[in-house]
């Protein structure tokens, strides 16, 4: 099975005719889809704790779908006003992903996933900089998944203090340090709960 096939081509294509002949596909925005875009990526969450790939691939092809919906309206502006198309969004994160992975690509030498993770995190920070730890992470992500970030930026520093957000950053910070991922822990036992008698 290849990695990618004209399947892809094809989404692209029924998007495309879609934003032509569908008033309600023709009618949206960026800005009207951020919720579809937020809902799906959560229905790909469930997916994977519900362990059934059919499911995983179902949610997955939803959210590509909003990939492909956002860059055909991306597409329909002239690229001098900031217009781009899915050509343009995989060749970008296919050079991104070259860049940062300079131990498959480069001759980097990083060969364990720490050493990997360094090397990517050296590249990354060469690219962008930041006038605050806060840059560039997304306001609207679950709570732990912003504290794990930023405790990342800043080095996983010592969490100190009594009040209820201390003690939660500190438990976001002990799960960092097992190399753990906090929502994704939290997530796992929440649906471990028994069921309503």
């Amino acid at each position: 099975m290849s990695a990618a096939s004209g399947g892809v081509a094809d989404l692209a294509e029924v998007m495309a005719r879609l934003r032509r002949e569908c008033a309600w596909t023709a009618a949206q925005t960026h800005e009207s889809l951020t919720r579809y875009l937020l809902e799906e990526a959560h229905e790909v969450l469930a997916a994977f704790d519900g362990g059934d790939p059919n499911e995983v691939r179902d949610e997955l092809g939803d959210l590509l779908f909003q990939v492909v919906f956002h860059a055909q309206v991306a597409s329909e502006r002239p690229a001098a006003d900031g217009g781009f198309d899915l050509d343009d969004v995989a060749a970008g994160i296919a050079a991104k992903l070259r860049r940062r992975n300079p131990h498959v690509f480069a001759g980097g030498e990083a060969r364990t996933p720490e050493e990997i993770d360094a090397a990517w995190q050296a590249v990354k920070a060469q690219e962008a900089t930041r006038a605050s730890v806060h840059d560039g992470i997304p306001l609207a992500l679950p709570a732990l998944m912003y504290a794990d970030k930023v405790l990342k930026r800043l080095g996983d520093p010592k969490v100190e203090g009594d009040d209820l957000g201390s003690r939660l950053l500190a438990l976001v910070a002990e799960a960092r340090a097992a190399g753990l991922d906090p929502e994704a822990e939290l997530r796992r036992t929440v649906r471990a709960l028994p069921d309503l008698p």
